[in-house]
C-alpha cells in the first residue's frame, strides 16, 4: 500500500511539470519551424544556424516580446527608429506571416536569451 500510495503522489507531483514543459518544448519547435519557414536564417542566425551576421542567439536579453514583435511586423519603422540607425543591407522585410505565426515567433524569440 504504502509503495502505491508512494507512486501515485509522485506521479500526480510530476504531471504539472510534464504537461508544462512539454508544452514548452512544442512552443520552441513550433517557433524554430516558423523562424525556418520563413526563411528568417537567410539574414539571421539562432544556434549556429543561418546567418551569423544577424545572431538572434540573445534577442530576448536585448529586447521586449513588444519589440520583437515591432521589428517582425514593421521592420522599416522600427529600423528608422534605431539610433544609430540601421545600416544593414539588405534591409529588413516584413514577411507575410498570420497573427497566429507572429504571436508563435515573438514567444519563441523572447525566449533566446544568453
Amino acid at each position: 500500500m504504502t509503495i502505491t500510495r508512494t507512486l501515485v503522489v509522485t506521479v500526480v507531483l510530476a504531471c504539472p511539470v510534464i504537461v508544462p514543459t512539454q508544452a514548452a518544448a512544442q512552443a520552441q519547435d513550433k517557433g524554430m519551424a516558423i523562424f525556418v519557414e520563413q526563411k528568417c536564417t537567410q539574414c539571421h542566425a539562432l544556434a549556429g544556424r543561418g546567418n551569423k551576421n544577424g545572431a538572434l542567439d540573445d534577442v530576448g536579453s536585448r529586447l521586449g516580446a513588444a519589440e520583437i514583435k515591432a521589428w517582425i511586423v514593421d521592420p522599416v519603422a522600427m529600423a528608422a527608429k534605431r539610433q544609430p540607425a540601421s545600416t544593414r543591407k539588405p534591409a529588413m522585410k516584413k514577411k507575410p506571416m498570420s497573427a497566429a505565426d507572429v504571436d508563435v515567433l515573438v514567444a519563441f524569440l523572447a525566449t533566446q536569451k544568453k
